[in-house]
C-alpha cells in the first residue's frame, strides 16, 4: 500500500500558496482494508474514504471510462491494480496531476518530498501554463468552467491557458456538452470563480468561448457590446480588489443585463427596463443562484443610476435607498450591501 498527498495541494505548496484542503490517493488497498483502519466510507460512484481523526479525504486508485453524456456519465474501475500515474492521468490539467508520496494513512509527512510528475505538471507550473493532462479532458464538460476558475485563480501569478486545452474547450461548448451539466454544478463553479481576486476573468472566458450560452444567454447577449462587458469587468476587478461578498459582485455581474445605464444620453425605456429585470431573475431561476442574491441584484439595477450618485444624494435620500435594501427578506445587510456602490460608482466614473 502507497499513499500520495497528490493535486491541489502539491501545486499550491509549489506555488507558495496557501494549502486550503488536502486530498490523497492510496495504491494498493482495498474497500475493506479502509473500512479496518478506521476510514469512512462516503463515496457514492467511488471509494472515498475520510481519516478517522482529520476528516481529509482518501481515495483509492482508479480509472474512468467515458460511457454517458455529462460530467456523471462515466463508470469507474478502482482496484489495488490501478497505478498512480493511471489515476493522475484521468486529472484535468497537468498542475493537478502531481503527487508527493508520505508514510503511511496516519502520517503524512512526506517520505522524500520529492514531486511525482508523469505529465509535465512542473514545467508547467514554472511556466504558468494551464494545460490538460490527456484527450480525456474533452470528455468532462465540468472541465470547461474549472479551468476558466483556475485561471482566473492564478490569473494575477501571470497564468494562462494553453493554445491546445482552449481548443479542447471550445469543442466541448460546441458539441452541447454543457447542457448536460447541472444549474447546481454550475452555480457551483461559477459562484466560487467570482469570489476570487480577479472575479472578471472568469466571466470573459466563457464568453470568449461560447460558453455563456447555455445557463447566462441575456449576459452573453449583453456582453456583445463591447463598452457593456469592458465597464463591468472593470467594476468586478475593483469588487475583488475590495473584498465585496458574493451578493455585492453578482449584482455587479447583472447590471450589464440593464443596457440604458450605459448610454450617454442616459435614456430610460420602462420596457427596457422591464426586460432587464426579468432577465436577471430568469438567469437566477435557471443557474439556481440563491432567491436572496437575485433580489439583491433586481434592487441594484432598479437603483443603480441613483446609486452611482450616492455621495451627492441628501441623507434622505440616501435613508430611502437603505429602506430599500432592508425590504430584502435575506441576509445582507444594508451597510454591507451598498458597498458594492463604491465599486459600480468607480468604475462609472472612470469610463464616461
Amino acid at each position: 500500500m502507497q499513499i500520495y498527498l497528490v493535486g491541489g495541494a502539491v501545486r499550491d505548496q509549489l506555488l507558495q500558496q496557501p494549502v486550503k484542503d488536502k486530498d490523497f490517493v492510496v495504491v494498493g488497498a482495498t474497500v475493506s482494508e479502509m473500512l479496518d483502519a478506521g476510514f469512512q466510507q462516503v463515496g457514492a460512484d467511488f471509494p472515498v474514504f475520510l481519516h478517522p481523526t482529520t476528516h481529509e479525504e482518501y481515495a483509492l486508485a482508479r480509472t474512468e471510462r467515458k460511457q454517458g453524456s455529462g460530467y456523471k456519465g462515466f463508470s469507474v474501475h478502482a482496484s489495488p491494480n490501478v497505478s498512480l500515474k493511471e489515476d493522475l492521468q484521468r486529472r484535468d490539467l497537468t498542475i493537478n496531476a502531481i503527487a508527493i508520496e508520505v508514510v503511511s494513512l496516519t502520517d503524512d509527512t512526506p517520505v522524500s518530498g520529492d514531486v511525482i510528475d508523469y505529465y509535465g505538471g512542473l514545467q508547467d507550473l514554472e511556466s504558468h501554463i494551464l494545460r490538460h493532462v490527456s484527450g480525456a479532458f474533452s470528455e468532462d464538460p465540468l472541465r470547461v468552467l474549472r479551468t476558466a476558475r483556475f485561471y482566473g485563480r492564478y490569473y494575477d501569478l501571470g497564468f494562462t491557458i494553453a493554445e491546445d486545452t482552449l481548443t479542447l474547450m471550445r469543442q466541448l461548448v460546441n458539441s452541447g456538452e454543457l447542457a448536460h451539466l447541472s444549474a447546481e454544478r454550475i452555480w457551483q463553479e461559477s459562484s466560487r470563480a467570482t469570489m476570487q481576486l480577479s472575479p472578471q476573468v472568469y466571466w470573459q472566458q466563457l464568453f470568449e468561448i461560447g460558453a455563456l450560452t447555455e445557463y447566462f444567454a441575456p449576459l452573453h447577449d449583453a456582453w456583445e457590446d463591447t463598452h457593456i462587458r469592458e465597464t463591468v469587468q472593470t467594476a468586478l476587478y475593483f469588487a475583488g480588489q475590495m473584498r465585496l461578498n458574493l451578493p455585492q459582485r453578482w449584482a455587479l455581474l447583472m447590471v450589464s443585463l440593464t443596457p440604458s445605464l450605459f448610454n450617454n444620453e442616459h435614456t430610460h425605456d420602462q420596457s427596457d427596463q422591464s426586460k432587464a429585470l426579468r432577465d436577471i431573475n430568469d438567469t437566477g431561476n435557471k443557474a439556481k443562484v440563491p432567491k436572496a442574491h437575485t433580489q439583491f441584484a433586481i434592487l441594484f439595477a432598479q437603483q443603480a443610476e441613483t446609486l452611482s450618485m450616492i455621495n451627492s444624494l441628501s441623507a434622505a435620500k440616501r435613508l430611502t435607498l437603505y429602506k430599500l435594501v432592508v425590504l430584502i427578506k435575506s441576509q445582507i445587510s444594508c451597510h454591507s450591501s451598498l458597498s458594492a456602490v463604491t465599486s459600480y460608482s468607480w468604475q462609472h466614473s472612470t469610463v464616461r
